[in-house]
Parts: structure tokens; sequence; C-alpha cells
């Protein structure tokens, strides 16, 4: 297997034929398969795959204990390296539904804390989990999906730009680099002190002096990232790109919450990504 994910779903989304679980393996079953992708999945996610009969045959699948018997904590594991009682996973895909009591346990926080400390995807939404499919097709070297092509409409798309502190010059380098592109979408919006300084290096490169590169919302602390919740809720913003760092305690926790959960409530339209690397990696396919 070229690639090995992590895979769970909270119940909601393996209940029922048109759950989000299924939704993206109908969509992504082809690509799945193309990619010999193996895909480690916690018991009662597997159990579901099967019991709905897809991905018959694909020895990428392997199933691993209930969540309550560990399945989250190995996977958890597997993301910071594995040991010799489990391998290492090159992120995870968690489909999460906010309103689940378990998308808060301990072993669900540390899985997305430790794809972001690793610099491997972690993916919480349908539309997420489609796109990553395609975007490793594509540097794959396999033929664009047609039915894929809505998530790389950059046109018609709204992105947010979020960066904390100690990933702002990260964030700026990210920005320079990919500036034709990022400036493709409809429309950039960011938090405070962030949208500042892409505003600025966006008037450095040309922009026009009149017209902000980035809209800027509050910072943080102060609301921005409820003022973005609200934005893709109503689906006036579809894609997040947030810099985190998960090495330092955030006096405004709640709101990063509340921000990631509204992403998830949009699971089948709304994509965030945490991680540079992953960033970095999209950009490539695009």
């Amino acid at each position: 297997m070229s690639l090995r994910f992590g895979l769970a779903a909270n119940r909601r989304h393996h209940e029922g034929h048109q759950a989000a679980l299924f939704r993206w393996l109908r969509a992504s079953e082809r690509g799945i398969r193309e990619l010999q992708l193996g895909l480690h999945a916690v018991g009662r996610t597997f159990d579901a795959i099967q019991q709905q009969g897809l991905l018959d045959g694909h020895t990428g699948l392997l199933r691993y204990p209930m969540g309550r018997d560990g399945g989250l904590m190995k996977l958890v594991s597997g993301i910071a390296g594995g040991t010799e009682c489990g391998p290492a996973l090159d992120g995870a895909i968690y489909l999460m539904d906010p309103v689940d009591p378990s998308s808060i346990y301990p072993e669900a926080l540390a899985l997305k804390r430790q794809c972001v400390t690793h610099d491997k995807p972690f993916v919480s939404t349908v539309a997420g989990a489609i796109e990553w499919i395609e975007v490793e097709r594509r540097l794959a070297g396999l033929p664009a999906d047609p039915q894929a092509a809505r998530w790389f409409d950059l046109e018609q798309q709204c992105v947010a730009l979020i960066a904390h502190d100690a990933r702002k010059d990260t964030m700026l380098d990210f920005a320079a680099r990919h500036f034709d592109l990022l400036s493709r979408f409809a429309r950039r919006i960011g938090t405070g002190t962030t949208g500042g300084r892409l505003n600025e290096l966006a008037w450095s490169r040309g922009w026009p002096q009149d017209r902000p590169w980035v809209d800027r919302y509050l910072s943080g602390p102060l609301g921005g990232d409820a003022q973005i919740a609200e934005l893709i809720l109503e689906d006036r913003c579809q894609r997040v790109i947030f810099f985190e760092d998960p090495h330092v305690a955030r006096q405004h926790e709640a709101d990063i919450q509340l921000l990631e959960r509204a992403v998830r409530v949009a699971t089948d339209r709304a994509i965030c990504v945490t991680s540079p690397a992953v960033a970095e990696r999209w950009c490539q396919a695009v």
C-alpha cells in the first residue's frame, strides 16, 4: 500500500444508506482502489462498510478494535509514528458529528493534534475526504475525475486564511509562494492581524492599493473565528486554511472549536486544512 490512513466515523455518519461515510465511499471508491489506499478502520466503522458492501475485496481495508476498546487510541499512536504493535499512518479521516459527545473525547482531540504536530492530513468532512482522494489521484499522475471538478473551481469559492501567532510567518510565506493561485478565489477572508499582513503582502505584489486582497474580520480572541464560522454555515465560505500551533495553550480555544464545528456541520460543502505541508500538497494538485 502506498499510503495508510486511519479511518473513523461517528455513529450518525454510518447509520443509514445515505450516511456521510457511505456518501464519501461511493464518490471515492474508484480512487481508493486506484491508489491502493490502506484504510485502518475503527471497529464499528469497518463493520458498517462491510454491511453496505462497499470496498468489497479491497485488501487495504483493515479492522481495528472498537473505539471503546482503544481503536481510536491506536490510530493516534499510528499518526505519531506507530510502535511494534501497529504501523505508522500517513493521516486520518475522521468524519465527525459535532453533536456526538465522543467527538471531544481525549483520543479524538489527540488524533487531530498529532496530525497537526506531524504535518499529516486530518480530514473531518465529506467534502474534504472527496477532495483529498482526488488530490492524491492527481499527484499520482491519474487523469482528473470530472465528478470532483467542483472542489477545484476556485473562482466560485471563498477561502479563509487564518494562522496562530507562531504560524503567521509560515502563512505569509505560503501566500507569497502561491499568490497567483490564491488570487483565483472569488473572495479571501481572514482574522485581524493575519489578514492585515496578507494585505500588505498583496499590495507589495501589485494588488490595487484601494482594494483589500483579504477581507478582514476581528482577531480570533475578539470573535473573528465565530464570524467566519457563520459564513461557513451560510455557505458563504467553503474552504479554511488554518495554520494552527499545537504546542501552546490558546485562550480562545472555544472559538477555534466553534469554527471547526461549523466546518463539520457543513460536511458536504466545507473543507479545512490545518497543516502547512498538507496545504502545499493541495497546491501542487490544483
